[in-house]
């Protein structure tokens, strides 16, 4: 019987194993690795449990492309506030307050909280947010949870701190449709946040600047890293299932996901064109090179991070996805837009990320990856909005 064999010879015969696909190029399909029965697969989540329950540096070197520094996945590090925005707990609670505040927005009806709730692991659930009167937005609202992780906001990046993130938000005419006198006048006003602002900063002066900041060191406490996944890595070996554990190690190895997720938050920060840019096309978004205006930025968006992906569904810039389908289309290589006669000579033509490839993953092997996915979300821990200032508790 299979089972027979040692475990130590079981380990190691699946972590020398080939990918069981030809290579090929990043637009020919990829052969389809055959499927396993239920006892080698067993045999499989055992022995990678083992070699996954070692420390990291014991783990097999990940599968990505010459080039990529890439970093472990892992447990979540301390968070660091930025010596410019130093937390303190008063801040911390002006920043809730504001954070949860419609008075702030150009309307006195929309709160940050509105795309970015926590009840819906600080994302709205939306395929696309509405801003400002109930305009349909362009993009999806990616979760704050790991905000205190980046290092770059918005899907094109063009935030540089968390600071600059808020206030964009708040003045945007789409989104929250403020202004810095609205947002000063409308704050200074309510007698309750001057003793906040006076407690939070030393003196009771309300710029627009300071409820950046406030919202800012409020938005980097709201992380966890209660997941299954950060569980097992602590010490507790069953909190991953058969299935989750398998998808690990194809996360790291034969599904190439570490060329772009990787690091305790699962992205890399960077910015890549995966083909879903609709060039030419109805939702087309040009991303990154809205803000740049280069050429090779064409189509780019930053890498999401993956933690809590099975929460904050639909995925990707457009919320046109859910996890199913974005497996089936990495799994494809993503999808690779032709020139059309026109656009022969067209500069600005997106090119895909040379990092996506067919990988020729079968059924088995995509519902181990979605496993593995499912361990990276958090449990749902209520978060009560505050009560907020000048008005009635709430109920």
């Amino acid at each position: 019987m299979f089972r027979l064999i040692p475990l130590c010879a079981v380990v190691s015969f699946f972590l020398s194993q080939p990918l069981l696909a030809q290579e090929g190029t990043a637009t020919a399909k990829r052969t389809v690795r055959p499927e396993q029965s239920e006892l080698q697969r067993q045999a499989r989540a055992e022995g990678l449990r083992t070699v996954y329950s070692q420390p990291a540096d014991k783990w097999p070197a990940p599968h990505v492309d010459e080039g990529v520094k890439w970093k472990e996945i892992g447990l979540l590090p301390e968070v660091v506030h930025p010596p410019e925005n130093p937390h303190s707990d008063a801040k911390e609670a002006l920043g809730k307050a504001l954070f949860f505040d419609p008075r702030i927005s150009g309307t006195g009806q929309m709160a940050c909280a509105s795309c970015h709730d926590p009840d819906l692991a600080w994302s709205d659930g939306r395929t696309t947010s509405f801003g400002h009167s109930r305009k349909m937005l362009a993009r999806n609202a990616p979760t704050t949870r790991f905000a205190a992780h980046q290092q770059n906001f918005f899907w094109d990046g063009r935030a540089g701190t968390l600071e600059e993130q808020a206030v964009a938000v708040l003045l945007n005419p789409d989104e929250m449709h403020s202004s810095r006198d609205h947002v000063v006048e409308t704050v200074s006003a309510i007698t309750p946040y001057q003793k906040m602002f006076g407690e939070a900063f030393g003196d009771e002066e309300v710029t627009l600047e300071r409820v950046g900041q406030a919202i800012a060191c409020f938005e980097r406490t709201a992380v966890n890293g209660r997941t299954r996944f950060d569980a097992f890595l602590k010490g507790k070996q069953d909190a991953m299932s058969d299935s989750a554990i398998r998808g690990m190690d194809l996360f790291r190895r034969e599904a190439r996901c570490m060329n772009c997720h990787h690091g305790p938050i699962f992205s890399d920060g960077e910015f890549h064109e995966v083909g879903l840019s609709y060039y030419g096309r109805k939702y087309e978004d040009l991303g990154r090179y809205n803000i740049t205006g280069l050429a090779e930025d064409v189509g780019r968006f930053r890498t999401p991070p993956l933690r809590d992906v099975t929460a904050t569904q639909p995925l990707m810039h457009n919320g046109l996805f859910h996890l199913p389908g974005v497996l089936n289309m990495y799994n494809a290589g993503m999808p690779t837009i032709k020139r059309k006669e026109h656009q022969q000579d067209d500069e600005l033509f997106p090119a895909k990320s040379p990092l996506l490839k067919p990988l020729g993953l079968n059924k088995q092997d995509l519902a181990d990856l979605a496993a593995f996915l499912g361990s990276l979300e958090e449990p749902k821990l209520r978060v009560r909005p505050p009560e907020l200032p000048g008005l009635h508790p709430a109920p």
